[in-house]
């Protein structure tokens, strides 16, 4: 069956060794908040950092500095702090951070999209991992 992916376009076997520059993008681009941050800042407006963690419910302090310093030192987002009294800062996206997000918010469109049968498909998951028991007779294998 063709899925119109090929491995061999994207590093082929390469692309999963350790030290493959392609796989520490992919991990970082994979990481939760690392989504949800430039999502966050896809408006374009600058944000301080009270403001993203607000809307980010969930993430801890710790997390979001290591999220916005990752993709600070890839080139996804800019921090500018300003000279003022308690200093502020605020972050946002760069030209690489907006194709990026672009990328993101076509993945969550096919999210949306599919929401539905992906449901269906973990309900009906579950129902056979529930099943009847112990000693009740397996219909099918599971690989």
């Amino acid at each position: 069956m063709d899925t119109g992916f090929d491995l061999r376009k994207h590093g082929g076997v390469e692309a999963f060794l350790r030290d493959c520059p392609t796989r520490a993008v992919l991990e970082l681009i994979a990481g939760k908040w690392t989504m949800l941050v430039l999502v966050a800042l896809e408006s374009g407006r600058p944000m301080r950092y009270a403001e993203l963690r607000r809307r980010l419910d969930g993430v801890t302090p710790k997390m979001l500095t290591q999220t916005l310093r990752a993709l600070e030192r890839e080139g996804l987002l800019t921090r500018v702090v300003h000279p003022t009294v308690p200093p502020s800062v605020d972050y946002r996206l760069t030209p690489l951070g907006r194709e990026m997000g672009a990328l993101i918010q076509q993945i969550t469109t096919w999210s949306q999209a599919n929401l539905d049968t992906i449901r269906a498909a973990r309900a009906a998951y579950d129902a056979r991992e529930s099943g009847p028991g112990p000693g009740a007779p397996v219909s099918g294998t599971r690989a």
